[in-house]
Parts: C-alpha cells; sequence; structure tokens
C-alpha cells in the first residue's frame, strides 16, 4: 500500500509540476467548483486545516494517551506512542514545505504560488488521523477513524470550494500523508507489541516464587 500510494503521490506531483493536459482539466475543475456551499461553513471548515486549530486537537489526544499509561502503568509504551505521533506531524511542513518551493504553483484566485501540496489539507490529515490513531485502543478504531476521515475530507473540499487550493493540491496531500499515517499506524503496533510482551514477562516474573 505505501508502494502504491508513493507512485500516485509522483504521478500527481509530476502532473501538476509538467502543466500538461491533467494540470489544465484539475484548473478547470477547480474553477468550476469556487464559490459552491455556504460561505460562512466552507469558511469555518477551511479553518479545521489550520495549525492553531488541528495542532491543539492531537495535543490533548498525546496528553490524554500519557495520563492514561501512567495510570495503567504503561508509561514508558505510551511515551513512545506519543513520541511517534509527534514526529510524524513534525514530518509535516518538513515535506511540504520544500515541495510547495520546488513546485511554486499558484493559487486559484491569486498570483502568489506555493500551493502544492495543500498545507492545511496535510495539517488536518496528520493532526486528525494520528489522534485517531493514538486513541483507538480505548475508543476502537471504528468510532475514530471516520471522525478523522470526515474533519480531513471536510477540511479538503472546503479549501477547494472556496478557491484556496486547486483539486491536485488537496489529492497530493492526501497521498503524501496518507502514506505518514501508514507509516505511523505501523510503528504504533510495533511499540504495543512490544510493551505487551514485556508487561506479560513482567507479570509471570512476579508470579514466580524465588529461591
Amino acid at each position: 500500500m505505501c508502494a502504491v500510494l508513493l507512485v500516485l503521490f509522483a504521478l500527481v506531483t509530476w502532473s501538476v509540476a509538467a502543466e500538461g493536459p491533467v494540470r489544465r482539466a484539475d484548473v478547470r475543475l477547480g474553477l468550476a467548483l469556487v464559490g459552491h456551499g455556504p460561505k460562512p461553513v466552507t469558511e469555518l471548515l477551511t479553518d479545521l486545516g489550520s495549525m492553531p486549530v488541528a495542532l491543539p486537537v492531537l495535543a490533548l489526544v498525546i496528553a490524554y494517551v500519557l495520563l492514561r499509561g501512567k495510570r495503567d502503568q504503561r508509561w514508558r509504551e505510551q511515551r513512545a506512542r506519543a513520541l511517534a505521533a509527534a514526529v510524524t506531524m513534525a514530518l509535516v511542513p518538513a515535506l511540504v514545505v520544500p515541495l510547495k518551493l520546488w513546485i511554486d504553483r499558484p493559487g486559484p484566485l491569486t498570483a502568489a504560488t506555493g500551493y502544492y501540496p495543500s498545507g492545511h489539507t496535510a495539517t488536518a490529515m496528520v493532526a486528525y488521523g494520528a489522534a485517531a490513531l493514538l486513541l483507538a485502543p480505548y475508543a476502537g478504531a471504528r468510532r475514530t477513524a471516520p471522525v478523522a476521515v470526515v474533519l480531513t475530507v471536510a477540511t479538503g473540499a472546503a479549501l477547494v470550494l472556496r478557491g484556496y487550493h486547486w483539486p491536485l493540491d488537496v489529492l497530493g496531500s492526501l497521498l503524501l500523508c496518507g502514506l505518514l499515517l501508514i507509516l505511523l499506524s505501523v510503528a504504533l503496533s510495533r511499540i504495543s507489541g512490544g510493551g505487551g510482551v514485556s508487561r506479560s514477562t513482567r507479570r509471570s516474573s512476579s508470579r514466580t516464587p524465588s529461591g
């Protein structure tokens, strides 16, 4: 799956940079969608991808799992999980900003450049996606994952409807951050698996008579 996302992201990025028929179709679609939807709602939804909104959500979830880890005597495991989520979030600007500078794509309603990939979409997807992965052991992935998906899709759609990004800007971020979240999910599974073994070992050792 990671390879598929990486290839698709490379193809979308190449299509945007090449200024060929795919990019022209993207421009036509983007201009056709601009202005649709109630402005107050779409404007509000775009804010879901802003750092001041998305980062505090992830920070609160990290704080929660750390407190739960301390209470459940799983501090080391939860600290490692929280760190993995934080590192994944930090990778967003580290990857997105250089791509924006390299592609140098103008926005739909402005001559300013640096619109591919969408930073707001990337921020929303990783912040809410990482939060969902951290909360999954407590609330269940079937509950947390749909919330993250809805928030991310709402953010991306609103950015296009408000004319802040082209559709491919959003798609590029979804593909890139989908890859990041898969890697985070694998890391969290390994951390929890390792933690489970060590806890089981400790419990078995505590029941073994000494001498």
